[in-house]
């Protein structure tokens, strides 16, 4: 029998499966303080447990499913993972340091098939989704590398922006997201969490309906259809008549605030033309509209692509601030490793390839 992480398992679905196996209830309780408050990574360390139950655990799940490959550590503080699954796959992850907190970015995917054409994380095809346990689990690795610096020092902010496109993962990701966020584990709180998404307008739907107040970005690029078509290919199947609805209702079912990411690539999407269509696109949303500017991180597969002049954007922002749409230019991390998200994976795999 192919034993599961047990990091995949919300704390309901963890009791659920306690009392289904003959267990009292509070073993649950025990379990859950065990992997998210005291943190161990062996059954046999669940000090409190019966014996039947310690067995009953091993024989169906695991807790350590992830192998670091590699670790590389900006002069910032930034520390990008790679981590390499079960089957062989290789995902990254990141730890990101502001003055806020301790923020972590976690992959979803094994590649993606959005297809941005600006993207590292594109370059290889969607190989399957996580599971919910491999997204868990990647908070977990990077709490464990905190605690052994024993600095007392904790994830406080999650970013589903890594490899992948999270609302393609949908249950998995909303397993995720209750695992973390719940008060009793981890107690990351939810307006601690953002998810990004490329544009699915059906999800946005959805995840609207789900009530919760985890903050959603969606990653736009662009102001009409030919030029998002033509870096995105999403846009063909959600082109922004269809987008534009979806966020109008997620809007009015929340009132909570969006984050539009623009990644401002040279000659591209960096015009004050483009600007202006953008800011004429939120118009009728600026009350809960943030436009993050992003400068872009070249790729070498993707060399059609230059980032924007510090001219350029200025420029664009001012342009924005002045047709009275909040914006900002996002503070880069990592710049000094593999900063671009999927460049570490990528090379890794190049190198495995070449031996």
């Amino acid at each position: 029998m192919e034993k599961t992480s047990i990091y995949g398992l919300t704390f309901d679905q963890l009791t659920a499966w306690i009392v289904d196996h003959g267990q009292k209830k509070f073993r649950a309780q025990q379990v859950w303080d065990w992997l998210y408050k005291k943190r161990v990574t062996d059954f046999d360390d669940m000090k409190n447990l019966n014996k039947e139950c310690t067995e009953l655990l091993k024989d169906n799940f695991i807790i350590q499913t992830l192998k670091q490959a590699i670790k590389q550590e900006s002069k910032d503080g930034t520390i990008k993972f790679l981590f390499e699954l079960e089957d062989g796959n290789l995902i990254e992850t990141v730890l990101m340091r502001f003055n806020y907190g301790l923020s972590v970015c976690v992959t979803t995917q094994v590649g993606c098939n959005i297809g941005c054409t600006f993207c590292a994380s594109g370059l290889l095809t969607k190989n399957r989704d996580l599971s919910s346990g491999e997204i868990v689990e990647q908070i977990m690795k990077v709490q464990h590398h905190l605690d052994q610096a024993e600095k007392d020092e904790r994830v406080s902010h999650i970013v589903v922006m890594g490899i992948g496109e999270p609302f393609d993962n949908y249950k998995n990701m909303m397993d995720f997201f209750r695992v973390v966020n719940d008060q009793n584990g981890l107690a990351i709180g939810a307006r601690h969490i953002t998810v990004s998404t490329s544009g699915l307008a059906n999800k946005i739907y959805d995840f609207a309906d789900e009530e919760i107040q985890i903050n959603l970005a969606v990653s736009l690029h662009a102001p009409n259809n030919e030029l998002r078509t033509r870096i995105m290919k999403i846009n063909k199947a959600f082109p922004l008549e269809k987008l534009m609805p979806a966020i109008d209702y997620y809007l009015d079912k929340t009132n909570r605030r969006i984050t539009f990411e623009y990644i401002l690539l040279r000659d591209v999407n960096d015009h004050k033309e483009e600007a202006i269509q953008l800011a004429k696109l939120l118009k009728d949303k600026r009350h809960l509209s943030y436009v993050n500017l992003i400068p872009y991180n070249p790729v070498d597969e993707h060399n059609q692509y230059q980032r924007s002049t510090k001219e350029s954007i200025v420029k664009f922002y001012e342009t924005l601030l002045n047709n009275g749409i909040n914006c900002g230019v996002r503070v880069e991390q990592g710049s000094d490793i593999d900063a671009a998200c999927g460049q570490l994976r990528s090379k890794q795999i190049k190198k495995e390839k070449a031996k």
